[in-house]
């Protein structure tokens, strides 16, 4: 009986000494815990406008190819009010990355590079025991910081047989002469280096990759496979598509008129060796329309390419769930799939972006996160692109930098939105020309005031030539396609004067303050801009 009590302790002893040393290997190498860690994937696309994602609502709702987006929207939280600071494909990648107002990192317009050395929140992952990389665009001119790894396009890079850059190969700018050239449409190839790059990882750490396309940015180009998708439909129409010149309703400037695509596709089709760019479907005649034919016709061919463009990086986002679904990594995987602004699809008559106006200023946004997020909700809270890094920060584990200026959402994602959270945002363009002046503004629930300063304070890019300050103001909730510039109305006189000393507020938080611009103290102070 002693002898079988000896053999029992014995073999205890020996149990508790092998959890104790597997404890110790546990503690020591923090494999396990670095795996709790949600890996994190975060696509970008350029351009994709809410209008086009098709869970947004709208007028090409039934029309957008969006079955991966949908499934995202299903399992995942959509944010209906996430917005950009500086609606710009450079500045607001620049923000996604540092948490901050172009003011604060530097890159105001297209030419801008980060300043070396400056913190982004690829550098504080990958100080955290993150893998990390980013394929496909970049678009901020000089190297790459922060990532282990990248594999970028050349500025804007091309839509067909792309040339990408690594760090071996790298020179600055649109120069990819010593970067390596891959066969086939570019949204097909950076999400099949994404996954690829994602076979080869150490899969003892989490990873934080950014997937980065070109897509839908002009000229809206798209695979073969989409051909002859909606050639025999009839798109509907923005009711503002036939906004002349300034339209009727006040707005205060010219904007980026369709007319001016028309003539881009002209100059291409004439005289492609001298043309920044090549256009699907050319020629493209306008010749003997008159201006309401002519701009519908434009329209036409404008959103059925720039849909089509769209429909791939659905078929993309889907090959990217899949890959993950099939490495049994979906569940403790963050997915965001976001685009880095709006974009105006005839609106005002209007193409592009730049502007405070809904269409341009609306990031669509969804995220999805098996093991902490219930599908299928959206929430309504004020979110900024400076928010995005403060929420890649909070998933890792990683106490917010002091560098970001945003707040991580990740309670608002679950339902409980912080009592103090922000009831307005603050926004700022800076690449002023006269059709579209630099300006700055204030966005509520219901309110939109904005002040086009028009200055190019000579900023890269900018116009010389200044324009007359003027306020435009928006009820968004009477007004929601902002077709009337309420601005002298009386009804609203209180709430604009109210939402001036919030914007002051505003600028003084985010440290945009104009001081060091001696042209805008007079302007600041003859409009009652200046903190007292």
């Amino acid at each position: 009986m002693i002898k079988k009590i000896s053999v029992i302790l014995y073999y205890l002893v020996i149990t508790v000494i092998s959890a104790a040393c597997s404890n110790s290997k546990k503690d020591n190498n923090t494999t396990d815990s670095e795996q709790k860690k949600p890996n994190i994937l975060f696509i970008l696309s350029d351009d994709h406008t809410s209008q086009a994602w098709g869970i947004y609502g709208g007028i090409l709702e039934d029309y957008v190819k969006n079955d991966n987006i949908k499934r995202l929207a299903d399992e995942g939280v959509v944010l209906n009010n996430a917005f950009c600071t500086n609606s710009i494909c450079s500045p607001s990648r620049a923000s996604i990355l540092t948490g901050q107002y172009s003011q604060i990192n530097q890159v105001y317009t297209l030419r801008e590079p980060l300043p070396k050395g400056h913190p982004n929140i690829a550098r504080e992952l990958t100080n955290n025991g993150y893998q990390t990389a980013i394929i496909g665009k970049w678009h901020l001119d000089k190297q790459p910081e922060g990532f282990d790894y990248f594999n970028v396009l050349p500025g804007q890079g091309k839509y067909w047989d792309p040339v990408l850059k690594t760090k071996e190969t790298w020179t600055d700018g649109a120069d990819g002469s010593k970067g390596k050239k891959y066969k086939g449409f570019s949204t097909d190839v950076i999400t099949d280096l994404t996954i690829n790059h994602l076979k080869e990882r150490d899969p003892e750490k989490p990873f934080f990759m950014f997937c980065s396309f070109k897509a839908t940015h002009e000229p809206f180009d798209y695979p073969e496979r989409f051909n002859n998708l909606y050639t025999d439909q009839e798109i509907p129409e923005p009711a503002s598509l036939l906004d002349f010149g300034k339209g009727n309703g006040g707005r205060t400037f010219l904007g980026q008129k369709l007319e001016k695509l028309g003539n881009r596709w002209h100059q291409a089709t004439v005289d492609p060796e001298n043309f920044w760019t090549s256009y699907p479907g050319l020629p493209y005649p306008l010749e003997g329309l008159d201006s309401v034919e002519t701009r519908k016709k434009i329209y036409q061919k404008f959103v059925k390419d720039y849909m089509r463009s769209g429909a791939a990086i659905d078929d993309n986002i889907g090959k990217l769930l899949d890959y993950l679904e099939a490495e049994g990594l979906a569940e403790n995987t963050v997915v965001i799939y976001t685009a880095d602004q709006g974009y105006f699809l005839g609106e005002h008559g209007f193409f592009d972006k730049r502007l405070i106006y809904e269409e341009s200023l609306q990031m669509p946004f969804v995220i999805r996160y098996p093991k902490e997020l219930e599908g299928g909700k959206r929430i309504d809270d004020i979110i900024l692109n400076i928010d995005f890094s403060a929420l890649i920060a909070d998933y890792a584990g990683i106490e917010k930098p002091e560098f970001i200026q945003g707040t991580s959402f990740r309670n608002n994602l679950k339902g409980k939105t912080p009592k103090d959270w922000r009831k307005e945002m603050y926004y700022r363009y800076w690449l002023h020309t006269p059709d579209r002046p630099s300006h700055f503004g204030i966005r509520n629930s219901r309110y939109k005031l904005a002040f086009f300063y028009g200055q190019g304070l000579k900023k890269s890019g900018t116009s010389e030539k200044s324009t007359t300050p003027e306020w435009e103001f928006y009820d968004l909730k009477k007004d929601p396609k902002e077709l009337h510039n309420a601005i002298n109305d009386k009804e609203y006189t209180s709430i604009i004067e109210e939402m001036k000393k919030e914007l002051i507020k505003l600028r003084e938080e985010y440290k945009d303050t104009d001081e060091n611009e001696p042209i805008m103290k007079p302007i600041l102070e003859e409009q009652g801009l200046t903190a007292k």
